[in-house]
């Protein structure tokens, strides 16, 4: 089988060359043990990286025959670079996974044993979340919980490092949305799945590209493209403020003519008053954040453009099993 690994990079010049030995080991062990073809390679999307990151990744694709580069025309996110690589890399079968080493990239041959098996999407997921801090663990794990709750098929604690055969990545390409949040989208495509469980390690170097504010961005995403629960929710906060609104209608209405004790001051007129303002305006970001999805994605601009492309030298053993060149393109 020719196995396409696609890694996505953003300022990532501090760990690419541990990652790129890492992963060249890797390759050449599946190689020599039988189970990849050395038409193999290695895709690292270039997510318009502001270092080195592009120039690293041209020297040592003109180094290793096992490494090729696809560079975008401007930073579009990590789903949209993951897309990028998964839509142009070559390969029976295809592996995402990030470029700061925290997840076990020998859990690949495991993913490869199950793909011959005749599995065509393989999860990873972490066993634990004890490298994180309790703030991060706490959100992650609720994150989870809540898209269950809200009806969104995604695996519990699985990012996005998974091996898709060609089948399901060709199905994949049949989702044109621009809200992408892949975690819910590939459950979706069915085919025969499993998971296999790896232990997370600590970053090998550089700053994580998913600080707190990129992570709601994503759980934000994530809610209001897979889920209308939260319409629902404001229908019945609506409906259930409405009763609220008749009940203290009627005990006002008996305070005042049954018992005359009606109760004098503006407590009872703030507190709702603020009450009513605060779920409205709730209510009115949440209706926002939906029309600004369907703007988007009405707009069907293209997610990404690719820029450049690289690819290692070819031997005269794998000539015939070369995958043809990335052509730049736009999707």
């Amino acid at each position: 089988m020719k196995l396409g690994i696609v890694i996505p990079c953003y300022n990532e010049e501090e760990v690419l060359p541990e990652t790129i030995r890492q992963m060249i080991g890797l390759v050449d062990r599946l190689v020599s043990l039988g189970k990849i073809s050395i038409g193999s390679r290695i895709f690292f999307v270039d997510d318009g990286s502001k270092d080195r990151t592009w120039a690293l990744i041209e020297q040592y694709s003109a180094q290793s025959r096992y490494i090729a580069g696809i560079k975008l025309s401007r930073n579009r996110g990590h789903q949209n670079a993951l897309i990028a690589g998964l839509f142009t890399a070559e390969g029976d079968a295809l592996v995402s996974t990030d470029a700061d080493l925290q997840d076990d990239i020998n859990t690949i041959e495991e993913m490869v044993d199950r793909f011959l098996d005749g599995t065509e999407i393989v999860y990873g997921v972490r066993k634990r979340r004890e490298t994180d801090t309790a703030f991060k663990r706490l959100t992650a794990e609720a994150f989870y919980k809540l898209i269950a709750a809200l009806g969104a098929e995604a695996v519990y604690n699985h990012a996005d490092y998974r091996l898709m055969s060609r089948r399901v990545v060709e199905c994949l390409k049949q989702y044109a949305e621009v809200n992408l949040f892949l975690r819910g989208i590939v459950p979706l495509i069915g085919f025969k799945s499993d998971i296999v469980y790896y232990d997370r390690t600590n970053r090998f170097a550089g700053e994580s590209k998913y600080p707190l504010r990129k992570m709601i961005a994503l759980a934000l995403n994530a809610i209001t493209s897979f889920s209308v629960v939260p319409l629902r929710i404001i229908t019945l906060t609506g409906f259930v403020i409405f009763l609220g609104s008749m009940l203290v209608t009627l005990w006002a209405l008996w305070a005042r003519f049954v018992t005359h004790a009606a109760i004098p001051g503006w407590t009872s007129i703030v507190l709702p008053m603020y009450f009513l303002g605060g779920i409205q305006i709730f209510c009115i970001g949440m209706l926002g954040e939906y029309l600004g999805k369907t703007y988007a994605e009405v707009k069907s601009r293209p997610r990404f453009f690719i820029e450049k492309t690289v690819s290692g030298p070819t031997t005269e053993r794998e000539a015939v099993d070369r995958p043809r060149e990335p052509q730049t393109s736009h999707i």
